[in-house]
């Protein structure tokens, strides 16, 4: 029987009982959860980088996105309040479409 100590989906429990198998969860305390949120992101980032193709990266994509919705609840803020912060910054030092790569800086 696979172990998986890991955070997963809110539904994922209930589709295993539904295929006949049986799981065993826990409900995490507030700090694991957190901390459980924060390496489900570097997992799903992980997974996005090893994506084969565009269709895959876009799915991963969306798990990354799925994850940063549940951050953004953690720090009490809606989605439009991370949306601003990123339209801030992106006003005030750009975004990354001119692909623009630093080598050095000279004094």
């Amino acid at each position: 029987m696979p172990t998986y100590n890991k955070l997963v989906r809110d539904k994922i429990p209930d589709i295993i009982r539904s295929s006949g198998k049986d799981c065993d969860c826990i409900t995490l305390e507030y700090e694991s959860y957190v901390s459980e949120l924060k390496r489900k992101l570097r997992e799903e980032v992980e997974e996005y980088t090893q994506a084969a193709n565009d269709a895959e990266g876009v799915e991963e994509l969306a798990d990354i996105l799925e994850v940063v919705h549940a951050l953004v609840q953690i720090h009490k803020i809606l989605p439009e309040d991370l949306e601003k912060v990123r339209a801030k910054k992106a006003e005030e030092r750009g975004g990354f479409k001119e692909r623009n790569f630093l080598i050095e800086v000279m004094d």
